[in-house]
């Protein structure tokens, strides 16, 4: 059972801790940006290292307080966010924010947790090397959590998930230990994988402190190109033929539907749309390439094998690198549109690429018995991953249905399940996703996750509620 955050917790803490580093946790820390959790007050602290994160941890568990650690505010599950249950001490990390060291020679840089994603990307930049990592908050969300959530973003069809850009992590564990595993080795066989264990887990099994991260050359030249398809099923195979033409050169692949272009011409006027006349998809294709390859070929050389294979019927290749932003723009802007629509239910579900054409096919018709919707699917197709948000029909709010969201999205979940797909691809489960991870999730996955829990934190002490439901 656990304790609220009383005053005579906070006076120890205090008394651990320098004085400007515990206060009361401003509206920032309270909420999350989708709206759907918020805590009225709550007790904030902000250690500077590694050594006071384990103080803080220690007392926790002594005491048996929760803590919810707190990265950069941006996920979107309500994994930083505790509603329900006694008061738990939120912990933010960002003033641990120093890059420790950087080893170009070996494409490896140690930052600390509170580090901004764009602060590590400019680091390797530095050093002419590239952190792959590329999603929308970039500029808002720190690598502690991007780690904890285990990240995807645009580029997982080449160089995977956060999870596959770690070598090490420095953590504290919920008993306040902590463990030194800042390795910069590729291989390291020695027993249980704890790194892996701690990535993707939101802060559940401990706090991530520091982290050893994977860095790439930077490709010599980039390219950057719209294709019209005819339907998903046109775009999985133009994927195909992108990867016999250019194997790992092809860094993103996204796919996007006139919905979405729909909703960014009517919020967004500001973006530029690609095509005068909007078509019903198109994809967004990244490529990079070594030394002495034109990207702007390669993609001209796939937009014809296209034509000639008739899955694709116009394009737009990027003449410059304002032009490539310009492209990139109309990808970023569209979950921001999204917002200002306001959904009725939004789902991160991943299914098996070839599968995909399927999923897109009867979820429409599924959602559609349901009555008038509006759906905007796009994501990483090169990954499996869609973004399928459905929305209310046109003049209509979402509260207008909050009667039919559940309904909603237990039809798109129990189709994801049936084709053997997950119902949360790269935000994590959270608080929101709690209830599905027990519905579809393997049991005896669920029973291994619950004795590690266990095992590892005896007074369920982080993150209470994350994850697996209190």
């Amino acid at each position: 059972m656990l304790n609220p955050v009383t005053d005579a917790f906070e006076t120890a803490l205090r008394a651990i801790l320098p004085e400007h580093s515990v206060r009361a946790a401003e509206p920032r820390y309270l909420e999350e940006p989708r709206g759907r959790y918020e805590v009225r007050e709550g007790l904030l602290a902000l250690p500077e290292t590694t050594q006071e994160v384990s103080q803080i941890v220690r007392l926790a568990n002594e005491m048996r307080v929760g803590i919810v650690p707190y990265g950069g505010g941006t996920g979107l599950v309500g994994g930083q966010v505790a509603p329900d249950g006694p008061a738990p001490l939120i912990l933010s990390l960002e003033r641990m924010n120093a890059i420790r060291s950087v080893h170009p020679e070996e494409n490896v840089l140690i930052a600390e947790a509170g580090t901004i994603l764009a602060d590590v990307q400019a680091a390797a930049q530095n050093v002419a090397r590239l952190f792959p990592l590329s999603l929308a908050a970039e500029g808002t969300a720190r690598i502690g959590g991007n780690l904890a959530t285990n990240a995807g973003g645009v580029n997982v069809l080449r160089y995977g998930n956060a999870r596959d850009l770690c070598l090490g992590l420095e953590a504290v564990l919920p008993d306040g230990t902590i463990w030194n595993g800042l390795s910069r080795l590729r291989k390291d066989n020695t027993g249980y994988d704890l790194r892996n264990l701690l990535v993707g887990s939101e802060g559940s099994l401990g706090i991530i402190t520091a982290a050893s991260l994977k860095l790439s050359p930077r490709p010599a030249g980039e390219g950057t190109a719209f294709m019209v398809v005819d339907s998903p099923k046109a775009a999985i195979s133009l994927l195909a033929e992108a990867r016999s033409q250019l194997g790992d050169g092809i860094s993103a692949f996204e796919i996007i539907h006139k919905q979405g272009l729909d909703f960014l011409e009517e919020y967004i006027p500001s973006v530029r749309l690609p095509f005068e006349e909007k078509p019903e998809w198109c994809v967004l294709i990244e490529v990079g390439l070594a030394r002495g390859l034109d990207p702007q070929e390669a993609l001209e050389t796939l937009f014809e094998t296209g034509l000639e294979k008739e899955l694709v019927s116009d394009g737009l290749i990027a003449q410059s690198v304002g032009q490539r932003t310009e492209f990139w723009s109309v990808r970023e802007h569209i979950p921001e549109a999204n917002r200002l629509v306001g959904s009725i239910s939004s789902h991160d579900i991943s299914v098996p690429i070839s599968l995909v054409p399927e999923f897109i096919a009867r979820a429409g018709r599924v959602v559609e018995q349901l009555g008038p919707l509006r759906i905007n699917c796009f994501g990483h197709l090169g990954d499996g991953n869609l973004h399928y948000n459905v929305f209310p029909d046109a003049g209509k709010s979402r509260q207008d249905y909050l009667a039919e969201r559940d309904e909603v999205k237990r039809v798109v979940h129990d189709l994801v399940h049936e084709l053997g797909g997950s119902v949360s691809a790269e935000h994590g489960i959270g608080r929101l996703k709690t209830g599905d991870l027990e519905k579809y999730g393997d049991p005896a996955k669920l029973a291994a996750m619950r004795a590690i829990k266990t095992a590892l934190d005896p007074n369920g002490i982080m993150n209470p509620g994350a994850v697996l439901a209190l």
